[in-house]
C-alpha cells in the first residue's frame, strides 16, 4: 500500500552545497497527496548482432511455453519467463534483389527500415527506420528523442573493405532516406551526450556554457536561412534537413536550460574503450540503463557490431576475425567458434536484461516496462540468408506482452510487423513501417 503524505516534494528539488546542485531521484513524496501514481513510461530498444547466427544452436522446433533453451540461448534460462522467441520473421529488402550496397550493408540498413528503393547503381535510398518513427512522437517527452549506440568504430565516408557502402553497414537508424544517425561508440562521448561535458561543473559554469551554445546556434540558423534563399530546390531540401537537426539541438538546449536539473550518473566519466569486449558492452549498456532510469530517452538502438565486423574475441578463446569464420561452409571447427561468439553475445545481453529487471518502478520493474529486441538481419551468415531471422523480444511493454513463449509465424512474415506492433504499444499510430503488412498476433495472451 502506498503511503499518503500531507505534502508533496517538488520534483525539481535540488541538494545544494559547495557550489554544486544535484537532482534527487524520483521519490514517492514528489507525487501530490492522494494523487494517482503516474504510470511508468514505456521504453523501446533494438540490439543488433552482425554476421548472422549458427541457427543449428538457436532454433526451437515447437511453439508454446519455453522449455529448455538451445545452446546459444542458454544464458537466458534464468530470464526465459521475460522473453518471447519469435520465428520465421523476414527482412525481405535485405535480399540481393538490387544492385549495390552488398549483402551485409543491406542486412543492417533494411532491418529497421523495411525498405530499399533502387534508383540507379550508385543511388540507393531507404525509408525511415522504426526507431525514428517512434522517436518522432515520443521523443518530444524526453531530452534526447533517441539514443544511438555502437560497439565498433563508425565510418561515414568511402567504402568498407569488402566494397559495400559504409553508410549502410555502419548505420542502423535512419532519420530520413538520406540521413543516417551515426551511433556513438566512444564511451566518453556517450557519457557527455547523456549527462553533458559539464556534469560536474558549478551551476554558474553550466549557465555560461548554455548561453554560449544558444549564441552559436542562433548564428548558425541566421546564416543558413540567408544562404537558403539563393539555392535550388534540391539544395534547399538538403539544407532544410540540416536546419531541422540544428533546431532540434536548439530545443534540447532550451529544454535543459528550462529544467535546470542535473542528472547524477552515479559513475565516473569513462576514458577510452575497455580492452575486453564484455567490459565495453557493460560500460555502454550501463549508461543506457541510466538513460532509461532518468528518462533521458525512451528510444535506443545498440549495434553490438557493424555488419561485416572482423572483431576477434580472444577473451573467449577465439582470436579469429568474426566475419571470415561465418563463411564456414559447414566446417565443424568454424561452426563451433561462431556458436561460441553468438552465445557470448547473448550472455552479455542477458546481463543487461537482469539489470533492467532489478530496477524497480512502482509495482513493476524497468524490464517489464520495456520492449527490447535482440536480433540480426541475417540468419545464416555463410549463405547470407535474410529469412527465418533470429529474433528475441524481451519485456512486457507495460504489462501488454505475454513472454515465456516461442511463437512461430507463417514464413515470410515481415519483421517490420513486429516493429509496427511495438510502435502501437508506444502510442505511435504508424499505419506501416517499411514493408509491414499489419501487427503481429499472439504476442499477448490476454
Amino acid at each position: 500500500m502506498r503511503m499518503i503524505t500531507r505534502k508533496a516534494l517538488d520534483r525539481r528539488t535540488m541538494l545544494r552545497g559547495l557550489g554544486a546542485a544535484v537532482a534527487l531521484p524520483m521519490l514517492d513524496a514528489m507525487s501530490p497527496a492522494m494523487a494517482a501514481v503516474k504510470a511508468a513510461p514505456r521504453r523501446v530498444a533494438w540490439f543488433y548482432v552482425p554476421n548472422g547466427i549458427d541457427m543449428r544452436n538457436w532454433v526451437m522446433p515447437d511453439d508454446g511455453p519455453l522449455g529448455k533453451l538451445p545452446p546459444i540461448l542458454s544464458p537466458l534460462e534464468p530470464l526465459k519467463n521475460d522473453v518471447l522467441l519469435l520465428s520465421n520473421l523476414t527482412a525481405n529488402w535485405g535480399r540481393p534483389l538490387l544492385v549495390g550496397a552488398g549483402d551485409h550493408g543491406r542486412a543492417l540498413a533494411a532491418y529497421m527500415t523495411g525498405s530499399f528503393v533502387h534508383q540507379s547503381v550508385n543511388n540507393l535510398k531507404l525509408g525511415v527506420s522504426a526507431d525514428q518513427i517512434i522517436a518522432g512522437v515520443v521523443g518530444k517527452e524526453t531530452r534526447l528523442p533517441s539514443l544511438e549506440i555502437g560497439l565498433e568504430e563508425t565510418r561515414q565516408a568511402g567504402n568498407c573493405d569488402n566494397g559495400y557502402s559504409c553508410a549502410y553497414a555502419y548505420n542502423m537508424a535512419w532519420k530520413t532516406p538520406s540521413q543516417p544517425l551515426p551511433p556513438v561508440s566512444d564511451p566518453r562521448g556517450l557519457f557527455e551526450r547523456l549527462f553533458g561535458a559539464d556534469v560536474f561543473s558549478s551551476p554558474e559554469e553550466r549557465a555560461r556554457r548554455l548561453a554560449m551554445r544558444r549564441s552559436i546556434l542562433d548564428t548558425v540558423l541566421e546564416s543558413a536561412q540567408t544562404v537558403q534563399r539563393d539555392l535550388g530546390a534540391v539544395d534547399r531540401r538538403k539544407l532544410d534537413e540540416y536546419l531541422t537537426s540544428v533546431r532540434q539541438v536548439e530545443q534540447q538546449v532550451q529544454k535543459a536550460e528550462k529544467d535546470g536539473t542535473v542528472i547524477t550518473p552515479g559513475m565516473e566519466k569513462p576514458f577510452g574503450v575497455p580492452a575486453e569486449f564484455g567490459d565495453y558492452f557493460g560500460l555502454m549498456t550501463d549508461m543506457l540503463l541510466i538513460a532509461f532510469q532518468a528518462d533521458v530517452t525512451r528510444v535506443s538502438t545498440v549495434m553490438i557490431g557493424r555488419e561485416g565486423s572482423n572483431r576477434p574475441y580472444p577473451e573467449i578463446g577465439i582470436p579469429d576475425s568474426h566475419h571470415p569464420i561465418t563463411h564456414h561452409q559447414m566446417n565443424p571447427v568454424l561452426l563451433d567458434k561462431i556458436s561460441a561468439i553468438n552465445t557470448y553475445h547473448v550472455k552479455l545481453f542477458a546481463g543487461f536484461l537482469q539489470k533492467l529487471k532489478e530496477h524497480r518502478e512502482g509495482d513493476s520493474n524497468l524490464l517489464d516496462n520495456s520492449m527490447i529486441v535482440y536480433g540480426s538481419g541475417l540468419s545464416d551468415g555463410d549463405q547470407h540468408l535474410h529469412d527465418e531471422l533470429p529474433t528475441i523480444l524481451a519485456g512486457r511493454g507495460g504489462n501488454f506482452f505475454t513472454p515465456g513463449r516461442h511463437v512461430i509465424y507463417q514464413r515470410e512474415t515481415p519483421i517490420t510487423n513486429l516493429f509496427a506492433t511495438m510502435a502501437q504499444r508506444m502510442g505511435v499510430n504508424a499505419t506501416h513501417i517499411g514493408d509491414s503488412t499489419g501487427q503481429l498476433a499472439e504476442l499477448s495472451l490476454s
